[in-house]
């Protein structure tokens, strides 16, 4: 064998090994954004499922919130329709309505003191905040690992490997202009 050919043969397993290796960081990072939207998932099938419980209790005490009752039941929905349909858009808006659908419920359960004083509203309240709270971490990291994997399929010369295997950009969860904005302290105790 010729110097040449040697040279060459080297040079073509070097490349050979590069894109190998590129495309093996490409696919975990693609598997990165589907793990850290799992995580998400999980926490919301997990709120998904004590919410009832909690608009249940509520109504035997709060006969005169059914508006905000329903509204939570049907944020709950939205979210779920979107979950299922894995829609990142659609589910960042029905979060919010969910979110603040919450918030509106605990601050009319002050207004109960027989409500607030129950043992199993307690713990549901506690439960579902807690759930709210760990979204709200799966949310960072979910758009974290899309962000990682968006600019790495983007980057040079990862994004010969990346189009050359159909590597796609994942969504962003994104919030609606309500949950992002400042709270306006002043019309709340006006």
């Amino acid at each position: 064998m010729s110097l040449v050919l040697i040279g060459v043969l080297v040079t073509v397993m070097l490349i050979l090994a590069w894109a190998i290796s590129l495309y093996n960081a490409l696919v975990r990072l693609k598997h990165g954004v589907r793990k850290a939207w799992s995580n998400i998932d999980v926490l919301l099938k997990q709120r998904h499922d004590e919410l009832p419980k909690l608009v249940e209790i509520c109504k035997q005490y709060m006969q005169h919130e059914r508006v905000t009752l329903e509204a939570i039941i049907n944020a709950r929905n939205a979210v779920s329709n979107a979950r299922e349909q894995h829609d990142i858009h659609a589910l960042g808006s029905a979060e919010t309505g969910l979110r603040a659908g919450l918030g509106k419920l605990f601050a009319l359960a002050e207004n109960y003191p027989e409500l607030k004083a129950n043992e199993s509203f307690q713990f549901l309240q506690q439960r579902v905040t807690g759930l709210e709270n760990a979204i709200a971490d799966r949310r960072e990291l979910y758009n974290e690992a899309v962000n990682l994997n968006n600019v790495r399929i983007e980057q040079f010369p990862d994004v010969i490997v990346a189009r050359f295997f159909n590597f796609i950009p994942a969504e962003l969860l994104r919030f609606s202009n309500s949950e992002v904005t400042d709270v306006d302290i002043k019309n709340l105790f006006g």
